[in-house]
Protein backbone atom coordinates (compact mmCIF):
# COMPACT_ATOMS: atom_id res chain seq x y z
CA UNK A 1 0.00 0.00 0.00
CA UNK A 2 1.26 3.43 -0.93
CA UNK A 3 0.19 6.43 1.81
CA UNK A 4 -0.58 9.42 0.52
CA UNK A 5 0.04 12.37 2.74
CA UNK A 6 -0.26 16.26 2.73
CA UNK A 7 1.17 18.45 4.46
CA UNK A 8 -0.38 22.43 4.61
CA UNK A 9 1.74 25.32 4.87
CA UNK A 10 5.37 25.76 4.41
CA UNK A 11 7.31 22.89 5.19
CA UNK A 12 10.89 23.06 6.45
CA UNK A 13 13.41 21.22 4.13
CA UNK A 14 15.49 19.78 7.15
CA UNK A 15 12.51 18.34 8.78
CA UNK A 16 11.26 16.66 5.18
CA UNK A 17 14.90 15.02 4.68
CA UNK A 18 14.60 13.55 8.14
CA UNK A 19 11.27 12.43 7.64
CA UNK A 20 12.19 10.84 4.14
CA UNK A 21 15.05 9.40 5.61
CA UNK A 22 13.04 7.84 8.39
CA UNK A 23 10.37 6.60 6.29
CA UNK A 24 12.46 5.09 3.87
CA UNK A 25 14.56 3.21 6.54
CA UNK A 26 10.88 1.97 7.30
CA UNK A 27 10.18 0.78 4.11
CA UNK A 28 13.74 -1.31 3.53
CA UNK A 29 13.20 -2.86 7.11
CA UNK A 30 9.36 -4.00 6.14
CA UNK A 31 8.10 -1.39 9.07
CA UNK A 32 6.10 1.51 7.31
CA UNK A 33 4.29 1.99 4.41
CA UNK A 34 5.51 3.24 0.96
CA UNK A 35 4.67 7.08 0.62
CA UNK A 36 4.14 10.17 -1.49
CA UNK A 37 4.27 13.38 0.56
CA UNK A 38 3.35 16.29 -0.86
CA UNK A 39 4.77 19.45 0.47
CA UNK A 40 5.61 23.07 -0.51
CA UNK A 41 8.63 24.36 0.94
CA UNK A 42 10.36 28.02 2.25
CA UNK A 43 12.00 29.66 -0.92
CA UNK A 44 15.47 27.79 -0.17
CA UNK A 45 18.05 26.37 -3.50
CA UNK A 46 18.85 22.50 -2.64
CA UNK A 47 22.44 21.14 -4.42
CA UNK A 48 21.91 17.41 -5.65
CA UNK A 49 25.41 15.53 -5.91
CA UNK A 50 26.09 16.74 -9.53
CA UNK A 51 25.94 20.70 -8.88
CA UNK A 52 28.44 22.66 -9.66
CA UNK A 53 29.70 25.67 -8.20
CA UNK A 54 29.59 28.10 -10.96
CA UNK A 55 26.02 27.22 -11.12
CA UNK A 56 25.06 28.98 -7.93
CA UNK A 57 25.08 32.59 -9.10
CA UNK A 58 23.73 33.94 -6.10
CA UNK A 59 24.54 31.75 -3.13
CA UNK A 60 23.25 35.12 -0.57
CA UNK A 61 19.58 35.10 -1.77
CA UNK A 62 18.36 32.06 -0.06
CA UNK A 63 19.73 29.25 1.87
CA UNK A 64 21.51 26.48 -0.07
CA UNK A 65 21.02 22.82 1.49
CA UNK A 66 23.33 20.34 0.27
CA UNK A 67 21.26 17.50 -0.70
CA UNK A 68 22.20 13.76 -1.56
CA UNK A 69 19.81 13.81 -4.16
CA UNK A 70 20.62 12.70 -7.80
CA UNK A 71 20.97 16.40 -10.24
CA UNK A 72 22.08 20.01 -9.83
CA UNK A 73 20.86 22.93 -8.12
CA UNK A 74 17.51 23.57 -8.13
CA UNK A 75 14.42 25.85 -6.36
CA UNK A 76 11.75 25.05 -4.15
CA UNK A 77 9.42 27.27 -2.71
CA UNK A 78 5.88 28.68 -2.36
CA UNK A 79 3.89 27.78 -5.70
CA UNK A 80 5.15 25.17 -6.38
CA UNK A 81 4.55 21.46 -5.00
CA UNK A 82 6.97 18.70 -4.41
CA UNK A 83 5.94 15.08 -4.39
CA UNK A 84 8.57 12.83 -1.98
CA UNK A 85 8.53 9.57 -3.52
CA UNK A 86 9.42 6.78 -0.91
CA UNK A 87 8.68 3.74 -3.19
CA UNK A 88 10.42 0.66 -2.64
CA UNK A 89 11.85 0.46 -6.41
CA UNK A 90 13.65 -3.19 -5.74
CA UNK A 91 9.46 -4.74 -6.38
CA UNK A 92 9.40 -2.43 -9.68
CA UNK A 93 11.93 -4.25 -11.48
CA UNK A 94 15.71 -2.07 -10.28
CA UNK A 95 16.19 -0.01 -13.15
CA UNK A 96 16.35 3.50 -12.06
CA UNK A 97 15.89 4.78 -15.46
CA UNK A 98 12.77 3.19 -16.10
CA UNK A 99 11.93 4.46 -12.62
CA UNK A 100 12.46 8.14 -13.79
CA UNK A 101 10.95 7.62 -16.79
CA UNK A 102 7.44 6.37 -14.76
CA UNK A 103 7.59 9.59 -12.48
CA UNK A 104 7.65 11.60 -15.98
CA UNK A 105 4.95 9.99 -17.18
CA UNK A 106 2.67 10.27 -13.71
CA UNK A 107 3.88 14.28 -13.98
CA UNK A 108 2.31 14.33 -17.63
CA UNK A 109 -0.57 12.04 -17.11
CA UNK A 110 -1.34 14.61 -13.88
CA UNK A 111 -1.02 17.81 -15.97
CA UNK A 112 -3.24 16.26 -18.56
CA UNK A 113 -5.88 16.48 -16.23
CA UNK A 114 -5.56 20.12 -15.91
CA UNK A 115 -5.23 20.39 -19.91
CA UNK A 116 -1.48 21.45 -19.63
CA UNK A 117 0.45 19.21 -22.46
CA UNK A 118 3.75 18.23 -20.52
CA UNK A 119 6.58 16.34 -22.55
CA UNK A 120 10.05 14.50 -22.31
CA UNK A 121 13.24 15.59 -23.91
CA UNK A 122 15.81 12.95 -24.96
CA UNK A 123 19.37 14.01 -22.53
CA UNK A 124 17.30 15.70 -20.82
CA UNK A 125 15.74 14.77 -16.94
CA UNK A 126 11.94 16.42 -16.38
CA UNK A 127 8.83 17.37 -17.61
CA UNK A 128 8.46 20.35 -20.76
CA UNK A 129 6.03 22.75 -21.78
CA UNK A 130 5.93 24.22 -25.04
CA UNK A 131 5.42 28.10 -24.78
CA UNK A 132 4.08 29.50 -28.19
CA UNK A 133 3.82 32.86 -25.88
CA UNK A 134 7.10 33.17 -25.67
CA UNK A 135 10.04 34.24 -29.08
CA UNK A 136 10.92 31.16 -30.73
CA UNK A 137 14.25 30.14 -29.92
CA UNK A 138 17.73 31.25 -31.90
CA UNK A 139 17.32 28.06 -34.24
CA UNK A 140 13.93 28.63 -34.73
CA UNK A 141 12.14 26.00 -32.40
CA UNK A 142 9.17 26.73 -30.13
CA UNK A 143 10.68 28.25 -26.38
CA UNK A 144 9.90 25.62 -24.23
CA UNK A 145 10.17 25.36 -20.16
CA UNK A 146 10.88 22.86 -17.45
CA UNK A 147 7.51 22.50 -15.71
CA UNK A 148 8.45 19.59 -13.41
CA UNK A 149 12.15 18.59 -12.22
CA UNK A 150 13.01 15.01 -10.66
CA UNK A 151 15.37 14.62 -8.42
CA UNK A 152 15.79 11.07 -6.82
CA UNK A 153 18.13 9.01 -4.20
CA UNK A 154 17.53 5.57 -3.46
CA UNK A 155 18.84 3.50 -0.60
CA UNK A 156 18.82 -0.53 -0.75
CA UNK A 157 15.95 0.16 -3.96
CA UNK A 158 14.27 2.60 -2.14
CA UNK A 159 13.59 5.89 -2.98
CA UNK A 160 13.36 9.29 -1.76
CA UNK A 161 13.27 13.07 -2.73
CA UNK A 162 11.62 12.81 -5.87
CA UNK A 163 9.62 15.38 -8.24
CA UNK A 164 9.03 19.00 -7.89
CA UNK A 165 6.18 20.96 -9.80
CA UNK A 166 6.17 24.34 -10.84
CA UNK A 167 2.04 25.81 -10.35
CA UNK A 168 2.46 29.52 -9.34
CA UNK A 169 6.06 30.04 -8.00
CA UNK A 170 7.91 33.70 -8.08
CA UNK A 171 10.11 32.88 -10.88
CA UNK A 172 12.76 35.36 -10.49
CA UNK A 173 13.73 32.99 -7.24
CA UNK A 174 15.35 30.91 -9.87
CA UNK A 175 17.45 33.97 -10.85
CA UNK A 176 20.32 32.98 -8.02
CA UNK A 177 21.02 29.00 -9.68
CA UNK A 178 21.33 27.84 -13.33
CA UNK A 179 18.31 25.30 -12.70
CA UNK A 180 19.50 21.68 -13.20
CA UNK A 181 22.75 23.20 -15.12
CA UNK A 182 20.39 23.83 -17.81
CA UNK A 183 20.86 28.14 -19.02
CA UNK A 184 19.44 27.23 -22.63
CA UNK A 185 15.82 26.96 -21.77
CA UNK A 186 13.57 28.22 -19.29
CA UNK A 187 11.57 26.98 -15.91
Amino acid sequence: MVEWIHSSGLTPYLYAVQEMERRAAGIADGSMDEAIWLVEHPALYTAGTSAKPDDLTDPDRFEVYASKRGGQYTYHGPGQRVAYVMLDVGKRGRDVRKFVRQLEDWVIATLADFNVKGETRSGRVGVWVQRDDKPLNGDGTTAEDKIAAIGVRLRKWVSFHGVSINIEPDLSHYDGIIPCGISKYGV
